[in-house]
This record gives structure tokens, C-alpha cells and sequence, in this order.
């Protein structure tokens, strides 16, 4: 039985792609360098701000220092108000917590930027952890982060499942030796999801919670 479910942020628990392309121009802007559209920017995220700036970046590495740095302070500023829950994950959220479960969040956001997204859609749902990108653990697919919440809740390995969106999220899951739900609802495909080792997929949040209260 699970007793600890841990998820990604951008594209799993929150639709933030808007929000992020909008930082991402307001940045390029700033280097009178081209826009980039929604499709364009989806499959930059998921590796930290710093892959999402060489992504950007790729024709112009000599400007990724002084943009990287643009971008955070840009990034800080954000008020995040393109950026929704998905369907049903608010009572889905909800039915977890009733059942007892833990639920945790590890992403490769910025710390800060973490911290603020939380604060403002999902705080209200009582997060045990919520850990992203900073000086002191490697950014996933690197699993420390995610044994390190086992580790501090004190649970089995076996009753612990990664929600994520990402290969990098797949990869965590199977480097810490967890269970894995790839979210197809955010920005990958099952393809690229499969490709990465994904063997369980959940085109939503009710498909979801079925297959976690089943393990």
C-alpha cells in the first residue's frame, strides 16, 4: 500500500508553461533576441533553469551567463498568475490526504520560485516536503533529493510512488528504487515517456488516484 506520493511541479502539479515562456521572453527580450512560442518552450522545461536557458539559448551560448542571470531575477519577479491546477487534482489532492498519505513535492524549480508557486496553489493541501533546485542536492534525475524525503518520513521504499511528467522524473524514480507514475497530462509524450522507462501512465488526475490506490 502507498503511503508517500512524490511529484513533480511544472507539468504534474501545476500548468505552468505559460508563466514560464512569459519569463523566458521578457529575457530574451532583453537580448533582442526572437520570442519562442508555447510549443517551443515545452520541451525545454524540466531539467532546472539553467538546461532551460542553454535550450534557449542553443544558437547563442556566448549570452547564457548574463541571460541565466537576467532570467532568475526576472523569474522572482513573477507573479505566476498564468499558471492553474489541473482537472481534478484539487479533490483528487484531497482524497489522498484523507486516505493518510504523505505528500511531497521535489522538483528542479528554483528553490525560491518553488517556495512561492507553493505558497499560492497548492500550501493549502499540506506538502511534507517541498524541495527544489539548490546548493545542496543535484538536480534530478539524480534520486538524493527523493531518498532524502524517504529517508526523513521514515517509510519504505515499497510504499513510495514518483508522480512526474518528465524523463528526468522516470529516471529519478528508477535510480531511487520507487515506484513511478508518468503524468501524461503535462509535457511529454508516452513516447518520449517509454523511451525514458515508464511503464505506468495516467492520462489524468481521477486515472491517477485509481492506480495509486491500487498498488
Amino acid at each position: 500500500m502507498i503511503s508517500t506520493i512524490i511529484f513533480d511541479l511544472d507539468g504534474t502539479l501545476l500548468n505552468t508553461l505559460p508563466d514560464i515562456r512569459k519569463v523566458l521572453n521578457e529575457t530574451l527580450s532583453e537580448f533582442a533576441l526572437p520570442q519562442l512560442s508555447l510549443d517551443e518552450v515545452k520541451p525545454l522545461i524540466g531539467g532546472g533553469a539553467l538546461n532551460l536557458l542553454k535550450g534557449a539559448l542553443v544558437n547563442y551560448p556566448e549570452l547564457l551567463e548574463k541571460a541565466y542571470k537576467v532570467f532568475m531575477e526576472n523569474y522572482a519577479a513573477n507573479d505566476n498568475n498564468l499558471t492553474l491546477l489541473y482537472k481534478d487534482e484539487e479533490e483528487v489532492l484531497q482524497n489522498f490526504k484523507r486516505r493518510g498519505m504523505n505528500l511531497a513535492l521535489v522538483t528542479n524549480k528554483p528553490q525560491a520560485a518553488t517556495e512561492r508557486v507553493y505558497a499560492k496553489f497548492l500550501a493549502k493541501f499540506g506538502f511534507c516536503r517541498v524541495l527544489g533546485q539548490t546548493e545542496y542536492y543535484p538536480v534530478k534525475p539524480n534520486p538524493t533529493s527523493t531518498l532524502g524525503v524517504i529517508a526523513e518520513l521514515g517509510v519504505k521504499k515499497e510504499e513510495c510512488v514518483f508522480v512526474g511528467d518528465g524523463e528526468t522524473d522516470v529516471q529519478t524514480a528508477l535510480r531511487a528504487g520507487i515506484k513511478d507514475v508518468a503524468a501524461l497530462w503535462g509535457y511529454r509524450t508516452r513516447e518520449q515517456l517509454s523511451a525514458a522507462g515508464a511503464k505506468v501512465f495516467a492520462e489524468n488526475y481521477r486515472e491517477l488516484e485509481s492506480i495509486v490506490t491500487g498498488f
